[in-house]
């Protein structure tokens, strides 16, 4: 095959050497010529410049020879670099399948170093932890007919100790919300059944949890999703604790979609910003439901049931759908100005300013 000449092939520098070489020679001869024909400068002084003149055209070269060299040095070690992060990176993930969980929370660890090493694999890894979260898992304690062996119940601490790990890794390679500059990575963990979830303080692109089923306390508290967010049918549930989700703070900039989500105990968005249109649709509150200062700019509250205590006095809402909406009237329901709790057959539906109550009720 013709290899074919390139500006770093040996045939260049053999150019270069010899325009170099004649280039010297030619400086050499001419500033020669004119200075001996100059009456008034000695002929060793002629001499010593012309070579003068003809030396620095060979340490030109020199020099760009040496930058050359150097250039095709950090080329040869960053494709060599290259190498060993593929290769590492594919041995990490291999590793992710190894029976023993010591094993699989080192691979993890490793992914992670090497995304922290090369941001251009942070996307990657946070995809390939993601995506062993979303692996099948349940842990006895979260059954309600725990009828596990004691051998089974060991084993599924273990696998949740490096589900957690995976977890944290996750929430240490997210940036930071207030870094105008780093970027908002995507997390997609739909159907994952996680505990002690914490993604606060956290910038995010787009956050997919549908189907999730997230236990013990969760943590997305002030942060800052750029992208859209998913918790469509996704449910929170006990395990050590009671399954609070907690959400204060935080800022959605894209719209934000938690229709039919179940939330079994205290759901806390205090605060938080949806700059976009944010849906509730079929949600079930069946804990204590905190919208205190918030600020939304389409609301869907739709067929949402209310079951425990409830304070929706938001900061501000430019249009809020309600339909079919009820509390339980025996709770402690906090409203917004004009806002009203109608009893009806069904409990409190929640009615805005302006509406009347439906014949019959």
């Amino acid at each position: 095959m013709k290899r074919l000449w390139s500006p770093d092939s040996p045939q260049r520098s053999s150019v270069a050497l010899a325009a170099t070489l004649v280039l010297a020679v030619a400086a050499v001869l001419a500033i020669g010529a004119w200075l001996v024909a100059d009456p008034g400068t000695p002929r060793s002084d002629a001499l010593r410049t012309a070579g003068l003149a003809g030396g620095a055209i060979i340490a030109l070269y020199a020099l760009w020879l040496n930058d050359r060299r150097r250039r095709v040095e950090e080329a040869r070690h960053a494709l060599e670099g290259d190498r060993v992060s593929d290769e590492r990176f594919a041995r990490s993930v291999e590793l992710l399948g190894h029976e023993a969980d010591q094993v699989r929370v080192g691979a993890m660890h490793a992914l992670a170093g090497l995304a922290k090493a090369r941001t251009d694999y942070t996307q990657t890894v946070l995809d390939v932890l993601c995506a062993y979260l979303r692996r099948p898992y349940s842990h006895p304690r979260w059954s309600d007919s725990d009828s596990s062996t004691g051998e089974e119940q060991e084993e599924a601490e273990r696998e949740l100790q490096v589900r957690l790990t995976a977890q944290r890794l996750v929430h240490q390679l997210l940036s930071e919300p207030d870094d105008p500059r780093g970027p908002a990575y995507d997390l997609d963990l739909t159907g994952a059944a996680v505990e002690y979830l914490d993604l606060s303080r956290r910038r995010m692109g787009t956050v997919v949890l549908r189907y999730a089923y997230l236990h013990s306390d969760s943590n997305l508290s002030e942060c800052v999703f750029t992208g859209p967010v998913w918790f469509t049918r996704g449910r929170t549930g006990t395990g050590r604790l009671q399954g609070r989700f907690r959400c204060d703070d935080t800022v959605f900039e894209q719209p934000a979609t938690f229709g039919d989500a179940t939330f079994n105990s205290l759901a806390s968005f205090r605060r938080t910003r949806f700059a976009a249109d944010c849906s509730f649709s079929g949600a079930a509150f069946n804990g204590t439901a905190r919208f205190t200062d918030a600020t939304f700019g389409e609301l869907n509250l739709h067929h949402a049931r209310f079951a425990g205590d409830i304070d929706l006095r938001w900061r501000e809402a430019a249009n809020v759908s309600v339909e079919d909406t009820t509390a339980d009237p025996a709770r402690s329901i906090e409203l917004p100005d004009g806002w009203r709790a109608a009893p009806t057959r069904s409990g409190a539906e929640l009615t805005p300013p302006g509406s009347q109550e439906r014949p019959g009720d």
